[in-house]
């Protein structure tokens, strides 16, 4: 870890920033106490974007049938038949 004042802060901020994207931490001391930590981020995780999944999924004639639905109904009676909750 790498301690400067203000006035290095402020002349070699490229260099620091660098050095942070390259893993280093830096503290920023004000008045000789440190103040400020420049670390680097965690990478932000981007949302799925919607319709990324098009065409992976493929949906076979009659999923949607009545008599899928009376199925899926069923499982679901069962489970509620067995849970306490």
């Amino acid at each position: 870890m790498k301690y400067v004042n203000t006035h290095e802060a402020k002349t070699k901020l490229s260099k620091l920033i660098a050095a942070v994207r390259a893993g280093e931490e830096i503290v920023i001391c004000q008045a000789g106490k440190p103040v400020v930590r420049l670390a680097p981020l965690e990478p932000i995780r981007k949302k799925p974007r919607l319709g990324t999944g098009k065409g992976r999924v493929i949906l076979r004639p009659g999923w949607d049938s009545p008599e899928v639905d009376a199925e899926i109904e069923a499982m679901f009676d069962v489970l509620k038949e067995t849970t306490d909750c």
